[in-house]
């Protein structure tokens, strides 16, 4: 029997976090806020990781079009404890990664793209 859209995502999510292994936490969000596809621990909230998500994209997605930098890519948090990095899938989802503080950037930047290119067909 073949797996649901959902049930590849999330292979694909966790196939991320196998390659980038300072990926701690990873989930596909809708532009409206509501997750699509998650590989979070059990102490992340779902629901709070996909409402700031969608708030941090829209923002992002403001600010690029209003300073003339054009459609958004990226949206990238260094805080004291890890880095969350947000990529576009698409017009209507985006990629949200929490990684560690000692994270290899250029690495999670790749495994997000691969990510985001194969998460691109199953959206749709």
């Amino acid at each position: 029997m073949s797996k649901s859209i959902s049930e590849q995502m999330v292979e694909s999510l966790r196939e991320m976090q196998s390659a980038a292994p300072d990926i701690e936490a990873s989930a596909v969000v809708s532009v409206d806020g509501l997750i699509i596809a998650s590989a979070l621990p059990d102490e992340v909230e779902e629901d709070r990781v996909s409402a700031m998500s969608a708030a941090m994209l829209s923002l992002g997605e403001r600010i690029a079009g209003e300073l003339g930098r054009g459609g958004l890519d990226q949206v990238y948090i260094r805080g004291d404890n890890g880095f969350i990095i947000l990529t576009a899938i698409g017009e209507e989802a985006v990629l949200t990664a929490m990684a560690r503080k000692k994270a290899k950037l250029g690495l999670i930047l790749l495994e997000m793209r691969r990510a985001a290119e194969t998460l691109t067909k199953l959206v749709g």
